[in-house]
C-alpha cells in the first residue's frame, strides 16, 4: 500500500506551557505525511474533498520543543468511499532524548466530491494511484 514519512521539528507553536508537543501537533505531523503522499502520487484534488470521520490515537511519550520528529503513514485499506491510515510519529535522539515512539493510530477519510453533501466512491483513477505500492514505511505497525 501506499506509504509516507514527514521529517520536521517540534517548533514552538507545537508545545503547551509545560514545554513539551500539544496533543494537536501529533495531528499536524500526520497530515503533513498524508499531504506528501497526495503529492506523491499526483492527486491534488483529494484536498478538500476528503473530510475525516474518525480519528483515534495512543499519546506513548513526549516530544520537546526543537526536537527533530518523524512522521511514518501507511495507507492500511481503500474502501468504497473511505480510506483508512495508520501512523507514528517519532521523537528523534537528541542530547537530552532517545528516539522515542510519542504517539500511534489510525484516521479514517471519506471521499465527499466538492459541491456534494454526502460521500460517494473514489474514482478510479485515484484508486490505481493509491493502490501502487512503493518502499518507504510499511514497518509501522
Amino acid at each position: 500500500m501506499a506509504t509516507a514519512v514527514h521529517h520536521g521539528r517540534v517548533e514552538w507553536m507545537d508545545t503547551d506551557a509545560a514545554g513539551h508537543h500539544h496533543n494537536t501537533s501529533v495531528n499536524r505531523f500526520v497530515e503533513s505525511a498524508e499531504a506528501a503522499l497526495m503529492r506523491e502520487r499526483g492527486l491534488p484534488e483529494y484536498f478538500g474533498a476528503a473530510p475525516r470521520v474518525r480519528y483515534e490515537v495512543d499519546f506513548l511519550s513526549r516530544l520537546w520543543f526543537g526536537q527533530e520528529v518523524t512522521a511514518l503513514l501507511v495507507l492500511e485499506r481503500i474502501g468504497a468511499s473511505s480510506l483508512t491510515f495508520r501512523f507514528e510519529v517519532w521523537g528523534e535522539k537528541d542530547d537530552e532524548h532517545p528516539r522515542t515512539l510519542a504517539a500511534r493510530g489510525r484516521y479514517v477519510t471519506v471521499h465527499v466530491p466538492r459541491g456534494a453533501e454526502h460521500s460517494a466512491p473514489w474514482p478510479d483513477e485515484w484508486r490505481r494511484r493509491l493502490s501502487q505500492r512503493t518502499d518507504g514505511c510499511d514497518s509501522v505497525s
